[in-house]
């Protein structure tokens, strides 16, 4: 395993007005900067684009990098660049769902792009949560080889119910708390239920080589053809909680509820980046067990494993760089005083107002500071 893994990431936020009231703005955001409804557009130091939702918009840093401080300063950026432009108009909100917004008033982008969503819609009916009420933070890893590139991805699938633990943030729904942690994946893994191996319940197989997940691949491929859905064969389509994307030379893991601020998904990232350094983790390798940890996650947050998550803490301390040991201290916060969804569902549960709470995630976001810090 190489040393330093190039690292890129994505970043999802819901549009929102004072009262948090989600806003269908994206297509007009993007306009407004930009004279065109773009899917996509050069801001500064980021890229922002739209998805599938109206009520979101992504941020991706320009380049890639190997260390966290550069990625996190593209970030920055463009967050200040948006908020000086829309101050008074919006207000941007991490987490992995919006808490308060009602799907059946988030509107499709209906701009670009319609002919996938009009199949998706046909195969699944995407006007539910799972798919208008997500917000992701993808993690892309660089690889160098053939082998390099099985061996990451079978690390990271063992890690999966971990980082699913450490970043639940999505404890509410439709104004309501469920009891669960992170409602994002609950409503996530079913809404491909049509055709399984796509999610593939979150924990995907190991593989033994490029061949097994090509092979993987072309199951879903064919099930795929066999309705008429040829448009969606591309390596996007597959949503298991880590996938490859050849055309990037990248692994994405994308099983994380996105957090409150930028600094805090670097954290993650760190956290990740280190522990895939160590030679042997600590962790579950039985599928079986796997997919009933990642449920205890999804449930309990760190609740439930918070001294397995603390071994690893130990572990992914002792394999980072300098960069990355700037932000760990973040993750070891969520694993001794909850996930983000497990300190607002206590916060909540004390008798705590949602939108106080709301504000403060919101300035998290806009002042690049983690929430809760306990000192």
């Amino acid at each position: 395993m190489h040393h330093l893994m190039t690292i890129g990431t994505e970043h999802e936020y819901s549009i929102n007005d004072r009262e948090f009231h989600a806003l269908p703005d994206s297509d007009r955001i993007l306009k407004s900067i930009c004279g065109r409804y773009e899917s996509e557009i050069r801001f500064g130091e980021v890229m922002l684009g739209k998805e599938l939702q109206k009520t979101v918009l992504e941020m991706v840093p320009r380049q890639p990098a190997d260390e966290l401080t550069v990625l996190e300063a593209q970030l920055v950026k463009g967050m200040n660049k948006f908020n000086h432009l829309f101050s008074g108009r919006y207000q941007l909100l991490g987490l992995g769902m919006h808490p308060l917004a009602k799907v059946h008033e988030i509107p499709v982008w209906d701009h670009d792009e319609g002919e996938y969503y009009e199949i998706y819609d046909r195969l699944f009916d995407i006007r539910q949560h799972g798919w208008l009420n997500i917000q992701a933070l993808q993690v892309n890893l660089s690889y160098e080889s053939s082998r390099d590139l099985v061996h990451l991805y079978n690390k990271i699938r063992t890690l999966l119910p971990y980082l699913v633990a450490v970043t639940a943030s999505s404890p509410m729904v439709e104004g309501v708390l469920t009891g669960t942690c992170d409602n994002r994946l609950v409503y996530y893994r079913e809404n491909q239920k049509e055709i399984p191996q796509i999610c593939n319940r979150i924990i995907p197989e190991r593989i033994q080589s490029i061949t097994d997940y090509r092979n993987q691949q072309e199951e879903i491929f064919s099930e795929l053809r066999a309705r008429g859905a040829e448009i969606l064969c591309e390596e996007w389509v597959n949503s298991s909680g880590v996938i490859i994307r050849f055309s990037r030379r990248c692994v994405e893991i994308k099983a994380l509820d996105e957090q409150e601020s930028i600094h805090s998904d670097m954290a993650v990232s760190a956290f990740i980046r280190s522990l895939l350094r160590c030679r042997s983790l600590p962790v579950e390798r039985d599928y079986d067990a796997l997919l009933e940890l990642t449920e205890e996650a999804i449930r309990h947050g760190t609740g439930g494993m918070r001294d397995d998550l603390l071994h690893l803490y130990e572990q992914a301390w002792q394999h980072a760089t300098g960069d990355e040991r700037c932000y760990l201290p973040v993750i070891r916060e969520r694993i001794t005083h909850g996930s983000l969804a497990e300190q607002i569902r206590d916060r909540v549960a004390d008798g705590g107002e949602i939108m106080p709470i709301l504000s403060e995630l919101a300035a998290c976001l806009r002042e690049n500071r983690s929430y809760g810090l306990h000192g």
